[in-house]
């Protein structure tokens, strides 16, 4: 653990045991980049620390909670910084880890064993929170820009035993902008191009804006574009299988889903800024492309499991062949959709 002086700045690359929002404040005005993170769901778990984000007694308490975080992290952010903020949905329930109907039931063996149970007003047993979308909305009310809800597909979701609705396979992903124009660097995150553009004649006789030319083909029109050669913009929905994790965390970023945060939201030697550091993948996936990083977590024993990740990674990249900044080692996306 980094012992902090009175009057202090953070330095960048390290993670410092501090209550986030204490932290948050601490940071240079207009010196991140991009920020990404994912708070403690509601109701989710119990870390056993005092102060934990993720238990307080209402929902509203907890989005206040955060919508404060966030205006110290937008004050942290350059002009032009984002928020790629992760967050999971849950349901209400009468009675704690029945089945799949669990608050916030994501992890049978996760919910938080002191903690009273109960409907939150406005909401019915087996009800969908919708807690992702009260928190964006929450945001996008202080005057964040909500620039996209980005769906992280997990092809390998955990098991559920409800037989009365689909199992729950996805997360979001807001990204946010302190601004209406911000850095985002779509090239370095670019998908690959699917087949060229075809429309049926009878529906489509003229060329779009950007295509070269129309040829008539067996009844189609077959209409070409200026295809850009790094491939395709990249899609709202992101396939990227869980990342199991032997260590103390129970909720572990997959480096693949933190790798797109990282390339189109900081440049080379941006600093990247996750208030909830946990295990440190986003320390990880940053460093490993060139990026520095800053972050708190309140628990030391997550300290201690981010920093042997991080001295592990780059010894890796010390043995590579490549630079730090050449540094391929992680798929964009394990798949598209």
């Amino acid at each position: 653990m980094t012992t902090l002086p009175i009057i202090w700045r953070p330095q960048r690359n390290h993670i410092y045991q501090m209550d986030a929002l204490q932290f948050a404040w601490q940071i240079e005005s207009r010196s991140v980049q991009t920020v990404i993170t994912s708070p403690p769901y509601f109701g989710l778990r119990d870390y056993g620390i005092e102060g934990q984000w993720g238990s307080e007694p209402t929902i509203q308490v907890h989005i206040d909670r955060i919508v404060k975080l966030f205006r110290a992290i937008r004050e942290a952010l350059r002009d032009d910084g984002t928020v790629w903020l992760n967050y999971g949905d849950g349901y209400a329930a009468t009675v704690r880890g029945k089945g799949g109907d669990g608050y916030q039931n994501t992890n049978k063996d996760s919910h938080l064993g002191n903690k009273s149970w109960y409907i939150p007003d406005g909401l019915k047993p087996k009800d969908l929170i919708g807690m992702p979308w009260r928190v964006a909305l929450a945001l996008q009310a202080d005057g964040w820009y909500l620039r996209s809800d980005i769906i992280w597909h997990k092809p390998n979701p955990m098991p559920e035993s409800v037989t009365d609705r689909p199992t729950k396979a996805h997360e979001y992903i807001f990204l946010l902008a302190k601004s209406e124009r911000y850095y985002y660097d779509a090239d370095t995150i670019r998908e690959p191009h699917v087949e060229p553009w075809r429309s049926n004649s009878h529906e489509s006789n003229n060329a779009h804006k950007g295509r070269l030319d129309n040829k008539d083909v067996a009844g189609y029109v077959v209409q070409t574009r200026k295809y850009n050669p790094l491939g395709r913009n990249a899609r709202t929905v992101w396939a990227v299988p869980t990342q199991p994790f032997p260590g103390a965390h129970f909720a572990v970023f997959p480096e693949a889903l933190i790798k797109p945060c990282v390339l189109a939201g900081a440049p080379l030697d941006g600093l990247v800024y996750d208030p909830f550091m946990g295990a440190g993948t986003t320390a990880i996936v940053a460093r490993s492309h060139g990026r520095d990083f800053i972050g708190s977590e309140i628990n030391p024993e997550y300290i201690e499991l981010a920093n042997a990740r991080l001295d592990g990674s780059i010894k890796r990249l010390v043995r590579d062949k490549n630079s730090v900044h050449d540094f391929e080692g992680l798929p964009l996306f394990e798949g598209l959709i």
